[in-house]
């Protein structure tokens, strides 16, 4: 894994948890705990994406930043920030309880 590469899915991961948080307010971490879930759903989301598609034959996790793979670490860091945002603030919610 690059730096380049792993910027991309932090910052994508803390978007998806920002907007995850935004969309569904009753499991919202706050604006810094679903940036900071994202970030690291991010980074673990965009590496499962990277195992999942097989790394060197997609191009993703080579190193090489053509087009097809920012779109993938975006939305593999996006969806990765997003869920792990999500899972958090339902067991946050659950454990208030």
């Amino acid at each position: 894994m690059d730096v380049a590469s792993l910027i991309i899915q932090l910052a994508s991961g803390a978007g998806g948890g920002q907007l995850a948080g935004a969309l569904l307010k009753g499991v919202s971490l706050g604006p810094f705990g679903n940036m900071l879930a994202g970030a690291v759903g991010g980074a673990v989301g965009g590496q499962m994406l990277v195992s999942a598609l097989g790394g060197a034959a997609t191009g993703i996790g080579s190193g090489a930043l053509d087009p097809g793979t920012i779109v993938a670490q975006i939305a593999g860091g996006g969806l990765g920030g997003g869920v792990l945002a999500l899972v958090v603030g339902l067991l946050k919610r659950a454990v208030e309880r």
